[in-house]
């Protein structure tokens, strides 16, 4: 059977049996990262998914690859994404070839502006901060802005040019993933929901679905904002929480900016053929995944500020997805220290997209080998009392 996403999954009547190396709860693109790197290194993964993949936090995201504007200087939280911006050439490349299919992604660094006084401070003081860590930017006045991005609006005053930034397209990613999975020998189950997570009569794990049931050797969490609802005996309750996020995707754009643009408001994200993406909104909304007038609203003001001339663009959707936000805004990776066979991946926020190969990598070498990555003395669930 093929889903509308156009991924192979089982038909409702069959039945989940058997053992199999590693788990996987959740197809995001954390999950789908995590099941095509373990399938590298040779085992044999399952993957349960209660919708389809990429249908969660993927949803709000517009793929930005910005490390050093997402955290603040000098924070655990930007060293990582440093550290996984800098394997996404070798990562993605694998990956397209694996699922034989092109990922698009550029390179050509993010834009940050500011329109007004405070904003420039802080672009100056960010802009000495990157310059003193020896971090390749560009500080520009309004003229300066302008030439690089002449449908920019009269608000924006300076800007910092950071060459090393990019953004992927999300849905391709996390479809090219799924497909690379499969050709390492991955399965995937949708629209297929645990109903349990216990330890076995042995060491293995049993992992209990509306389908049957499965026994592993290891268990991964990956269900982004629905974590804490995945049911696992013994297991701790994981204290992630949903933060909605919309995102307007805009259509036969003429005056699209030349590289991600980000604003204290919103941010652009051009991609060929006209296609401008425009995020997001952040908004306590608990699970309720329904766009809003407001969120519209509140984007496309922000845009229009930003580059009058879209004020008449195409809207040719809105996207809403639910990210996974945990207490001190840093990832959920690693073991549990209840039980063996159980690992954490989850808490990304709205860093999952940036923070996927790197969480993948980290998660596949610790289940295939034992070896546990530096990236765990930050992440650890143990820090939240899993």
């Amino acid at each position: 059977m093929v889903s509308s996403r156009g991924i192979r999954r089982r038909p409702d009547t069959s039945i989940v049996k058997g053992t199999t190396d590693v788990v996987v709860i959740g197809a995001g693109v954390i999950g789908c990262a995590a099941a095509y790197e373990i399938a590298r290194r040779g085992l044999k993964v399952h993957v349960f998914e209660t919708r389809a993949p990429g249908a969660g936090a993927s949803q709000a995201s517009a793929g930005v690859l910005a490390p050093y504007i997402e955290a603040e200087s000098h924070s655990p939280l930007e060293a990582l994404g440093v550290r996984s911006l800098a394997l996404f050439d070798e990562f993605l490349s694998r990956v397209a070839t694996d699922a034989g299919q092109a990922v698009p992604y550029v390179r050509d660094g993010t834009l940050e502006v500011a329109t007004d006084e405070a904003g420039v401070s802080q672009l100056e003081r960010s802009w000495r901060t990157l310059q003193s860590v020896g971090v390749e930017c560009e500080l520009l006045t309004a003229s300066e802005l302008r030439e690089r991005e002449p449908a920019i609006g009269p608000l924006a005053q300076r800007g910092l040019l950071i060459p090393t930034h990019g953004a992927v397209s999300v849905r391709d990613l996390v479809s090219a993933l799924v497909s690379a999975a499969q050709a390492r020998g991955v399965t995937f189950d949708e629209a297929c929901t645990v109903r349990r997570v216990a330890p076995g009569p042995g060491p293995e794990a049993e992992v209990e679905t509306d389908r049957g049931v499965l026994r592993a050797q290891s268990v991964i969490v990956a269900a982004g904002a629905w974590g804490g609802g995945v049911p696992v005996e013994h297991g701790g309750d994981v204290p992630v929480r949903p933060v909605r996020g919309q995102l307007l995707s805009l259509a036969n754009v003429s005056t699209a900016p030349g590289r991600v643009v980000w604003a204290p408001d919103c941010y652009c994200v051009p991609w060929p053929r006209g296609r401008l993406l425009v995020g997001a909104t952040v908004e306590d909304a608990g699970f309720n995944e329904r766009a809003t007038l407001g969120g519209v609203r509140h984007l496309a003001a922000a845009v229009s500020r930003l580059f009058p001339s879209l004020e008449h663009a195409e809207l040719e959707g809105v996207r809403v997805g639910l990210r996974p936000s945990s207490p001190d805004g840093l990832p959920i990776v690693g073991p549990s220290r209840q039980l063996r066979w159980l690992i954490y991946a989850t808490g990304h926020y709205r860093n999952g997209i940036l923070l996927a190969p790197l969480t993948a990598h980290v998660v596949a070498d610790l289940i295939a080998s034992g070896r546990e990555d530096p990236m765990l003395e930050v992440t650890s669930p143990a820090r939240l009392g899993l």
